[in-house]
C-alpha cells in the first residue's frame, strides 16, 4: 500500500507541491498504477522480441554527393545584417 509518506517523498522527487486533500488521490492513482504494473508483468513475452520501436523503422539513406552550392559572397547577399563575412543576429544571451 502506498502511504502518505511515500506519496509526499514522490512528491518533493518531482518538485510538486500536493496539499492535503490531494495525497489520497494520489496514493489511489500510484496504487492502481502499481496494479497494472503487475498485471502486465504477468503476460508472457518469452516470444516477443525486445523492440525500440512498435512499427519496424529502417534508416533511408542517400549517397553523399559532392553539389555545387553558394559562394560566400551569395550567401551574405541574404543577409539582413553581416560582419567581416559573417551572419549578424541580435544578441541573445546577457
Amino acid at each position: 500500500m502506498i502511504t502518505t509518506e511515500t506519496v509526499q517523498y514522490i512528491a518533493s522527487l518531482s518538485r510538486l507541491h500536493l496539499n492535503e486533500a490531494e495525497i489520497p488521490r494520489f496514493a489511489k492513482d500510484l496504487e492502481d498504477i502499481l496494479h497494472y504494473v503487475e498485471q502486465l508483468n504477468m503476460l508472457d513475452v518469452t516470444d516477443v522480441k525486445p523492440t525500440s520501436h512498435v512499427l519496424n523503422v529502417l534508416n533511408v539513406f542517400r549517397s553523399d554527393d559532392v553539389k555545387p552550392s553558394l559562394s560566400q559572397t551569395e550567401a551574405m547577399s541574404f543577409a539582413i545584417d553581416q560582419h567581416q563575412g559573417f551572419y549578424k543576429v541580435p544578441k541573445v544571451i546577457e
